[in-house]
């Protein structure tokens, strides 16, 4: 009755221990925001310009070539496609761990054991060679096949796997990320490029004018009309103007140079149109609805996927602290002779084994494990709730650099036609005597100035037009 109750006793005590040996840390879990505004303004037209092919979007063909090179050759984007194979090959080597290993051996050895052991002292009745026993140095062959399987109880496998899958789609939106960048970057580039070609013809066609006026200057010095200040003044400002001219030069250098790089070559020139940078009219946008934000941008998709591989880790992390099941099993032949090695069924071996195990004491590993996915899991939800505002913020403040460029654009269009049309009357008004030569000057400084302006201006609003696009997320599809 005694032994009976001691092991009651027992079997409570293992159970009571097996119960907390499997209880798992509390942790406070958030569930992410999903929520956005209803719409960018008063609009709720659901045309999103997110969904137009980048090749349709953008209608230079010189611009279109660009970004057609650079998806081919750019080292980023082909260090990101290599990270898609990485991440592939973790989802077939999570795969493998589902399925029973199975490995082959075969192998040869001596062994002597000692007189005086449960080994040595056994019977010796087995014959290697008629009429002898065994001897005290006995070989050993051995060939076969060893299989060992861990059952999955608690989907610890499972659900790992499906964290390699999802880690898997994450790194094509990461791709897609980067494939919108890299078309941004490229046409902002390439609109930068135009707008320092046209601002290099405008100072090329103001020194011209600075020329005439200091010639001008010179005449009328020898007349006694104007001073040497006068003189020294214009040439003043015509070396200003060439040293302009070389600034710019050298930035379309650089911004050439820029583009190479993007498009993953050594530096050459870049073809691009010759037309009028003023002339360009961005295309009409449509930001369409917020929510759209959440199919369309890359990075909003990848945190979404990070945050469900994270929550998956959890998973995986709290399956630690239950027992695992293994199974291993061997087959093969074994004997200590080449020649009765394959005798069937004498020289046959085999074994099956199945194995309960769990953590008992000790487990801060583990526990250190479950908090860290559960830290990372909370860092994943306010990394996706950050994409999802920035992506927001984003538009927002681009379709308010749109609005704003266009009346900036119009009002220093009429600028630079005012000022443009001041320098004529200012030249006739000096050579009538009603106005000096400092006059002339400001006129002709002002008006160049105004003409960079605008050209700068407009490089904006096609930035702008470029850069909403991105934060819609066009340019991937």
């Amino acid at each position: 009755m005694l032994r009976e109750n001691s092991l009651k006793g027992l079997g409570l005590a293992l159970i009571c221990v097996a119960y907390s040996a499997c209880k798992v840390p509390e942790f406070t879990q958030r569930n992410e925001n999903k929520n956005v505004p209803a719409s960018f303004g008063a609009s709720t037209d659901t045309l999103n310009s997110a969904n137009i092919q980048w090749r349709k979007f953008f209608t230079d063909p010189d611009l279109v070539n660009l970004i057609d090179t650079a998806l081919k050759n750019n080292q980023e984007l082909n260090i990101t496609l290599q990270e898609i194979e990485i991440a592939k090959n973790e989802v077939r080597a999570k795969k493998g761990e589902l399925l029973p290993s199975v490995s082959y051996g075969a192998g040869a050895g001596l062994e002597k054991v000692g007189r005086y052991t449960s080994s040595g002292a056994g019977d010796a009745s087995t014959d290697i060679t008629p009429g002898k026993g065994v001897p005290d140095v006995l070989p050993d062959y051995k060939f076969g096949l060893q299989a060992e399987w861990e059952a999955d109880i608690w989907h610890k496998l499972r659900n790992s796997r499906k964290a390699a899958v999802t880690r898997y789609l994450s790194t094509i939106e990461g791709k897609n990320f980067v494939v919108t960048n890299l078309v941004a970057e490229v046409a902002n580039s390439y609109y930068e490029l135009l707008a320092l070609d046209n601002q290099l013809d405008i100072v090329k066609k103001n020194i011209a004018l600075q020329n005439n006026a200091l010639e001008l200057m010179k005449i009328q010095k020898q007349a006694t009309r104007v001073t040497e200040l006068a003189v020294r003044k214009f040439e003043a400002e015509v070396l200003n103007s060439k040293s302009m001219e070389f600034d710019i030069q050298k930035d379309i250098t650089n911004t050439e140079n820029k583009i190479n790089f993007l498009l993953g070559r050594f530096p050459q020139p870049i073809p691009r149109s010759k037309a009028s940078f003023t002339d360009l009219v961005p295309p009409s946008v449509q930001e369409g609805l917020p929510s759209q934000l959440l199919a369309n941008r890359p990075d909003i998709k990848q945190a979404e996927l990070d945050l469900a591989a994270a929550k998956l880790d959890v998973k995986v992390a709290k399956a630690k602290f239950y027992p695992s099941l293994g199974i291993s099993a061997s087959i093969g032949y074994q004997a200590f002779n080449p020649s009765y090695l394959l005798r069937t069924p004498e020289s046959i071996f085999y074994s099956l084994a199945a194995d309960l195990a769990g953590p008992l004491i000790n487990k801060n590993a583990i526990k250190a494990d479950y908090l860290t996915a559960n830290a990372k899991q909370l860092q994943a939800v306010y990394n996706y709730e950050r994409s999802i505002l920035n992506g927001y913020i984003e538009v927002a403040n681009q379709l308010s650099n749109i609005s704003n460029l266009q009346k900036s654009y119009d009002l220093k269009a009429k600028q630079a036609k005012a000022l443009t049309e001041s320098i004529d009357i200012s030249n006739d008004l000096f050579k009538s005597a009603r106005a000096d030569y400092f006059e002339v000057l400001m006129t002709q400084r002002d008006a160049l100035e105004s003409k960079l302006e605008l050209i700068e201006t407009k490089k904006q609003q096609l930035n702008a037009v470029v850069n909403i696009y991105q934060a819609l997320g066009g340019g991937w599809n």
